[in-house]
């Protein structure tokens, strides 16, 4: 577009309603499109008129007519008909990887759950949080010493009960980092659906997004810097001006990603890897040295991305594809929700789990620019797709849907549940007009 910024301007489509609303500068992803994010701090009840101008003139189809009333986050306002919700968030009709993941149980037996899951998981694991939904209220409690990430399921399960109503499910969450359920679909006895935020080939649990990209969404124009969204206008200099070297930074989580340090010290033409902290090999720090912490944006100067496990999947992953680098992934027995939607060499150059042939792949990609280029592109497109906010609002739907369709029994509040209230709503207006129908409509 040139020197000349884009205009944004959000406003309610009745004059007598005055609300405040954020609107940031559009982020420019350097390929022609734009992304334009807005944050309300109050609700509209007639809607929202959105213009988009280039100089004095309105562009991209502006202007955009919101006609129904328009809640802020935190405005507890919940649409009572789940289709029309979903048909409103153009939720798609399957998600792959929900199916996959319920093939396992046809039904959901809640009295075997509560006899087995907290004496076989939360003794082990320590990271079980049980979880009843009903009435559009979520209750919980935590099994286990190590559930303070809890905090990230109370706060999208919050979430989403301010914008549809619920089923009524109870389930048990695994906030810990590794899948806990591994016995087959016809084993005796069989395997008990825990939800987990991420899966693995050799195990069972069902999978939600990753806290993070949770979190990351929840708290767009908030305070995270790094979201999906802003990652998308951050994305370092155009193709051809990027460094011709593949790039690593990250904990010592995993044996590999030391073995990448050696790697780049041997090979430092094609590699930059460099571990940014020790808590598991602190003996290694001495010999293989402490890389400098590095803003994730400049990870995008360099043309060509390192994805390596960390404890389980490594969730950087989502982030780097939405770059406008080439992915160079390991193999792993670890997945997000999102994985089945990717093919190699389509979306990503895959890479052998011991990293034998990391270095050929970056030559590879040197000496294959175009295609390369190509791949890289195909993978930010999908990712683009994929990771759409609405997209993680209707994938959490979809699991308590799909769950509490096979739930043999009703839910309950059990002792020792407490009820996770809504947040406090006095910092900005919420006037609620739909229209809440009686118990006995329901």
């Amino acid at each position: 577009p040139g020197r000349t910024q884009f205009k944004v301007v959000i406003k309610a489509l009745c004059p007598k309603e005055v609300t405040r609303i954020y609107t940031p500068r559009p982020l420019d992803r350097n390929d022609g499109t734009f992304l334009m994010r807005y944050r309300m701090y109050g609700s509209v009840t007639k809607g929202l008129k959105i213009e988009i101008l280039y100089g004095d003139r309105h562009v991209a189809q502006s202007p955009y007519i919101l006609k129904e009333p328009v809640y802020h986050e935190y405005c507890d306002c919940p649409e009572e008909d789940p289709e029309v919700w979903q048909d409103m968030m153009s939720c798609p009709s399957q998600e792959p990887q929900i199916t996959e993941d319920f093939i396992s149980f046809p039904t959901i037996d809640l009295q075997r759950m509560l006899k087995e899951i907290p004496a076989k998981f939360s003794q082990t694991r320590g990271a079980i949080v049980h979880y009843t939904i009903l009435d559009n209220h979520i209750y919980r409690r935590s099994l286990g010493k190590y559930t303070d990430f809890k905090m990230f399921s109370d706060e999208m399960f919050l979430s989403l009960a301010r914008k549809v109503r619920l089923p009524d499910v109870e389930f048990y969450l695994n906030v810990g980092d590794w899948p806990v359920e591994h016995r087959k679909a016809n084993d005796t006895p069989a395997p008990v659906p825990v939800i987990s935020w991420c899966g693995s080939v050799d195990s069972r649990d069902i999978v939600l997004p990753t806290y993070d990209v949770t979190h990351s969404t929840l708290e767009t124009l908030r305070g995270v810097t790094n979201d999906l969204l802003s990652i998308q206008g951050n994305t370092g200099p155009f193709w051809e001006n990027k460094t011709e070297r593949a790039l690593f930074r990250g904990r010592d989580s995993r044996e590999e990603r030391l073995h990448l340090v050696k790697l780049s010290k041997e090979n430092p033409e094609l590699l930059d890897a460099g571990i940014t902290g020790y808590f598991f090999f602190r003996e290694k720090e001495k010999e293989l040295g402490k890389a400098q912490l590095m803003g994730f944006f400049d990870f995008f100067k360099y043309k060509y991305q390192v994805n390596v496990d960390g404890t389980v999947a490594a969730y950087r992953f989502p982030y780097l594809l939405l770059g406008d680098s080439l992915v160079l992934k390991q193999d792993s027995q670890y997945y997000e929700h999102f994985y089945i939607g990717l093919k190699p060499w389509k979306h990503y150059v895959p890479v052998k789990r011991n990293l034998e042939d990391l270095l050929e792949k970056i030559k590879w990609a040197k000496e294959n620019d175009e295609e390369a280029r190509k791949i890289a592109k195909e993978g930010q497109l999908m990712a683009r797709e994929l990771l759409q906010p609405h997209r993680f609002y209707c994938y959490y739907y979809k699991v308590l849907q799909k769950y509490a369709e096979r739930q043999a029994s009703k839910p309950e509040i059990r002792d020792g549940m407490e009820l996770v209230p809504q947040p406090d709503d006095r910092d900005s207006v919420c006037s609620c007009h739909r229209k809440k129908p009686l118990r006995e409509d329901l």
